[in-house]
């Protein structure tokens, strides 16, 4: 064992979490704590492990929260890279935030399913002109002979579009994911952490405690 790797721990002590803290809805309970992580001022605090499965193989990987509505939470990607394939073979996935400034995290369960193109297309054109250009530059996922490749297509692509409006290409859009389980994790001292899971039964959210 490599005693370095093994030596690193940390102790939690800043907050606690109580049922009687909890709001009866998950979507409204994540807000909540979400608010807390944007006046804390963390970088890249939006970020979540997307996890998918096929054939019985896990993959995760980082991407990034764009909004949270009633009933899920969004984010936008390439449909054609492997994570859209991913979630084409089987729509069940999992999301994890942890915010270590904090002391949390949270743990996402649920179906996904692909936004309307309308909400693609509306948060498509708020993104960045660079960002834009780069969806359709890139074929997520693909294996390419070298960088000069990808720079080569930025190029390319940057001239067919020059004055004009960058269009949204159709495999780019969004992803809702729909929980059927939402647990919120607060680290405590000791390792004894303070976990709170909701569990949707019967079209009814029903809060548990878990042990840590």
């Amino acid at each position: 064992m490599n005693q370095k790797i093994a030596n690193i721990r940390a102790d939690y002590s800043q907050n606690g979490l109580h049922e009687s803290e909890l709001d009866a809805n998950p979507l409204i309970q994540f807000n909540k704590w979400f608010d807390e992580v944007l006046k804390s001022g963390l970088s890249e605090s939006n970020a979540m492990l997307l996890s998918t499965v096929n054939n019985g193989r896990p993959t995760g990987r980082i991407v990034l929260l764009k909004g949270v509505e009633d009933n899920g939470f969004t984010f936008f990607t390439n449909y054609e890279s492997k994570k859209g394939q991913e979630i084409e073979a089987n729509p069940q996935v999992a999301l994890t935030f942890f915010w270590k400034e904090l002391e949390r995290q949270v743990r996402v369960e649920g179906k996904i399913e692909k936004t309307s193109e309308k909400e693609s297309d509306d948060y498509f054109a708020i993104r960045p002109r660079g960002s834009q250009i780069g969806a359709w530059v890139s074929h997520q996922s693909e294996i390419i002979e070298n960088r000069e490749f990808l720079e080569e297509k930025l190029k390319s692509f940057e001239e067919k579009f020059e004055g004009v409006t960058v269009p949204r290409p159709l495999h780019w859009g969004g992803y809702r994911v729909i929980p059927d389980y939402v647990e919120f994790w607060q680290g405590r001292p000791s390792r004894l952490h303070d976990r709170l899971a909701y569990v949707l039964k019967d079209g009814v959210w029903v809060t548990e405690r878990l042990s840590p």
